[in-house]
């Protein structure tokens, strides 16, 4: 019997199967497919962000249905496609969701806009490099490596384009089954995922930083809740 297809949904940061370093034994089990959303490409210069376009891309790679495995950013699609083809979404896994339009009015989210939304307002204005800089000094306080390579130059031009993601269209959760990982370092996070338990998803904790999924419990989290949502018939392995 042909087993569930599994479409993996990236981030802002490494795409593709890239992304998913813990899950790609997953392809023993199911028909993964790891994509690559609007605007990331390998070679090509990055594009401005575009939810739509990400939410096509997912529709075609569920073909007739399956499960789909977001993180952070993608999760915003990938929401998206479930609230409006709940039909081809056997279950919805996420990884610290950034769905910040459902959470725009609670405490974390706004902190979180007062200190971005203004660099966002002047994007255009900055360059990649200052632009990456200041990103990283109003999130995590930090200062970002030197852009040595062009591969850096890339990453940060895409960074500068990505949209914010509470500008999403996304008002409302989709009625599938929903697992929601976070790492427990940042409350925007799991004020997200608080939310989203709020409406019947299930809510883990498992550490990870904001990337859960790497974790050895995340990991095997997500196998299982796939697993559990798998089609009628389907037997781990075969």
């Amino acid at each position: 019997m042909k087993s569930d297809r599994v479409v993996f949904v990236h981030g802002a940061g490494t795409f593709g199967a890239a992304a998913w370093p813990r899950q790609h034994g997953m392809a023993l089990e199911f028909d993964c497919l790891f994509v690559r959303r609007h605007g990331f490409d390998p070679v090509a210069a990055p594009l401005a962000t575009d939810f739509l376009a990400d939410q096509r891309i997912l529709e075609e790679a569920l073909g007739r249905g399956g499960h789909l495995v977001a993180a952070s950013q993608g999760a915003v699609s990938a929401m998206m496609l479930a609230v409006e083809r709940p039909h081809l979404v056997k279950s919805l896994v996420l990884a610290e969701p950034a769905c910040l339009s459902l959470t725009e009015e609670l405490p974390a989210t706004k902190a979180h806009r007062a200190r971005v939304e203004p660099l966002f307002a002047r994007a255009a204005e900055l360059s990649d490099e200052e632009f990456n800089r200041e990103f990283a000094r109003a999130v995590s306080a930090s200062e970002p490596p030197p852009l040595h390579t062009a591969e850096d130059r890339h990453r940060a031009h895409r960074l500068r384009l990505q949209a914010p993601t509470w500008t999403a269209p996304l008002t409302i959760v989709p009625g599938v089954p929903t697992l929601v990982l976070t790492g427990g370092w940042e409350p925007l996070y799991e004020e997200v995922a608080d939310y989203l338990a709020g409406t019947g998803a299930v809510h883990r904790v498992v550490g990870g930083g904001h990337r859960p999924q790497d974790t050895e419990e995340g990991n095997g989290l997500i196998r299982e809740f796939i697993r559990n949502h798998a089609q009628p018939g389907f037997e781990s392995g075969t």
